[in-house]
């Protein structure tokens, strides 16, 4: 293989690795947000609280697996928490009430960490059999990355067996479709919402652990993917799982594919490509017309 030809190819590769990072983070949101009608602000707090959660169980437990099994429950427990305890106690007051809350529980988590774990970027590294370079077609590229693509994958097949092949999922599809409905059936909702939160939780805790070694662990890292992630839901259509997908791949392409060769412009050709869908769909792409 040439260079250049693998130099493509490993970019468009690096670019899927984040996008589905960056799926994974925006589709908990996505999940929330369809089904609860919530704009949890407080997602991305959770996102990088699951980094720090994971950076302190290595330096306990020596083992990176142990932190990506566990970081990420954890961190669904603090979502339910704020569920259970906030959200449902300001859920009369209507959406602002919850978008207030939301984004003060993000910057309590966001002074929490800089008060436990200070301001300065903390390395997290991959375990060791995945620290090194896989050949793949006769290009070297990182075997970690790989196995970002991988999880990915392995997450959205489990999440879609979940919401698609269980009587759980049944009764969450249907919840979205009309709660009052499936209140009166006996289903008690507000667990199923609880039960939706924390897996929303859940999924942007192991997007905030499996992209720490990538990007390090720091109080940046929540606005780092969190404009991204606002922007894939946005552009993806409120609610819509296929629609985040597909633009979480779009944006993780053009992220990397413009730090590479437009550099200057790389910061704001995500807003471009939010600004010209916009202009066409302002529902976005999978989004439904109100």
């Amino acid at each position: 293989m040439d260079p250049t030809t693998a130099m493509y190819i490993a970019q468009g590769m690096h670019g899927i690795a984040y996008g589905m990072v960056l799926f994974l983070l925006a589709s908990g949101l996505t999940l929330i947000l369809g089904m609860m009608g919530i704009l949890n602000l407080a997602h991305t707090g959770f996102f990088m609280l699951a980094a720090y959660f994971g950076y302190q169980m290595v330096q306990w437990t020596g083992s990176y697996w142990a932190a990506l099994a566990a970081a990420p429950l954890v961190t669904a427990v603090f979502g339910i928490l704020m569920e259970r305890f906030l959200l449902k106690k300001v859920h009369v007051y209507g959406p602002m009430a919850e978008l207030i809350l939301t984004m003060g529980v993000s910057l309590v988590i966001l002074d929490g960490v800089k008060v436990i774990w200070g301001s300065q970027s903390l390395p997290l590294s991959p375990p060791e059999s995945l620290q090194g370079l896989v050949n793949i077609f006769g290009m070297q590229y990182p075997a970690y990355r790989l196995f970002i693509i991988f999880l990915s994958l392995l997450v959205l097949f489990i999440m879609g067996v979940l919401l698609y092949k269980t009587r759980m999922g049944m009764i969450i599809r249907a919840a979205v479709s009309d709660a009052q409905m499936v209140d009166a059936l006996g289903i008690n909702v507000p667990v199923v919402f609880m039960l939706v939160f924390g897996i929303g939780t859940w999924m942007a805790g192991v997007a905030g652990v499996a992209i720490a070694p990538i990007l390090t662990v720091s109080p940046g890292l929540a606005s780092q993917m969190g404009m991204d992630a606002f922007i894939v839901i946005i552009v993806g259509g409120f609610g819509s799982l296929g629609g985040a997908f597909l633009v979480s791949l779009i944006c993780g392409l053009l992220s990397s594919y413009g730090i590479q060769f437009l550099p200057q412009y790389s910061a704001v050709l995500i807003f471009i490509f939010m600004a010209v869908v916009l202009a066409v769909k302002p529902e976005g792409l999978f989004g439904e017309k109100t």
